[in-house]
């Protein structure tokens, strides 16, 4: 067995050098995020370090599923063997029984079947593999098995090519719509989506979309007063930009900021990073954005690593603020999204911006169906088909 260190800009890149040198036999233990480069600590370049081992010995064939069996039941007879009073044997039972009970359940949203043709098959594990969830699979599985004949399934290439369309389909992308000025552009979100550096990058982007135009005059104003350096950090961000920054702490102070930023042409607000579960003080951060005014259009920053239960919370509990759309950070860090355009296509909520890691403005982009294909593996997309089939009609907008 040997050990390895590798560094990359991102976890993919991470991933696919360690799949070029180790194969598939390499396996990761952990990773942690490290930094480089920058200027005095500020406008640092974020990668990973990946440590992980593998192994010269050739790899011991999968068991079937009668071998699983024969394992489990042996499992079973040493589990029973090893306890002595009955008392413990009973609740060994109970929880043998328990496991059984979920295991003869059927799971939800069974997808291609045991006598399914193999394109099925063979699509249905390019969507397990990014982590599209099981009720959005069996959606696509149903369509592809109704709308192709068993002819049409052996072009496996033009059968792939329509489930990409029908992927792309279920993205809704923001149309932003102006009302201001001044446009007042609000970021909620839990804690640790990034939602300051967003908010750097939004205006670092909006102070230099001109068209041609003199620069829009941008502000800042956050209310994050209780993490430590955060203020420091977005007026240190605002210094840099020549952008004003103000910081407020209650609804009268940010109705008062708001008025005096009237000759502003777009106003972002940043918000405290809470956790969804903190029920009294997200009502109470939901009474200092309302004072932002009734023509204030409030985003909401998920992370692209959340798993997909939390997302469901996420989107549930941050309802109450009235979001129009979902910024989805740190696309940088993981390799597989399935789950939240899934989960996005269920709740109808449409996407306005991605990220993809630290740099301002480098790494904040207008969302489109195609830049989201893109982040899927082993799919192939043709870019120059979705690009004019899905064309966002609002590219030019400025603001949403």
């Amino acid at each position: 067995m040997e050990y390895f260190v590798e560094q990359a800009a991102s976890h993919r890149e991470a991933e696919s050098k360690i799949r070029s040198k180790y194969g598939d036999k390499a396996r990761i233990m952990h990773h942690k995020t490290i930094r480089t480069g920058g200027f005095l600590g500020f406008f640092t370049r974020e990668g990973v370090e990946v440590t992980g081992y593998f192994s010269h010995e050739p790899s011991k064939p999968r068991p079937d599923a009668a071998r699983k069996n024969a394992d489990i039941e042996e499992e079973k007879r040493k589990i029973l063997g090893s306890v002595k009073s009955d008392k413990t044997i009973d609740m060994v039972l109970k929880e043998l029984q328990t496991i059984k009970e979920k295991m003869d359940q059927p799971q939800p949203a069974v997808t291609a079947r045991s006598g399914d043709h193999p394109t099925l098959v063979r699509m249905q594990e390019l969507l397990l593999h990014n982590e599209f969830t099981p009720s959005y699979i069996a959606q696509m599985i149903r369509r592809l098995r109704s709308g192709f004949s068993l002819e049409e399934l052996e072009d496996s290439d033009r059968v792939e090519a329509q489930l990409v369309e029908w992927i792309a389909e279920t993205i809704r992308i923001h149309e932003p719509r102006r009302t201001g000025p001044p446009d007042v552009f609000v970021l909620v979100g839990p804690t640790g989506v990034g939602k300051t550096t967003t908010i750097a990058k939004l205006a670092a982007m909006h102070g230099v979309e001109s068209d041609g135009n003199a620069s829009p005059r941008v502000r800042i104003i956050t209310i994050d007063n209780y993490r430590i350096g955060a203020r420091e950090q977005i007026e240190t961000y605002g210094n840099i930009m020549d952008i004003p920054v103000a910081c407020v702490d209650s609804a009268q102070e940010m109705r008062k900021q708001v008025a005096l930023f009237q000759d502003a042409d777009v106003v972002f607000v940043d918000t405290i990073g809470k956790s969804p579960r903190q029920f009294s003080q997200l009502g109470e951060m939901n009474e200092v954005v309302r004072a932002c005014g009734g023509g204030a259009q409030v985003h909401l920053a998920i992370s692209a690593t959340t798993k997909t239960s939390d997302l469901y919370e996420v989107l549930r509990q941050f309802e109450p603020f009235g979001y129009r759309s979902i910024i989805v950070t740190k696309l940088d860090e993981t390799t597989r999204i399935g789950n939240v355009i899934s989960v996005l296509h269920d709740k109808q909520k449409p996407i306005s911006y991605l990220t993809d890691g630290q740099r301002v403005p480098e790494n904040l982009e207008r969302a489109t169906v195609e830049r989201l294909l893109l982040t899927l593996e082993e799919l192939h997309v043709n870019r120059r088909r979705i690009a004019e089939a899905f064309a966002n009609p609002n590219d030019g907008a400025s603001n949403g």
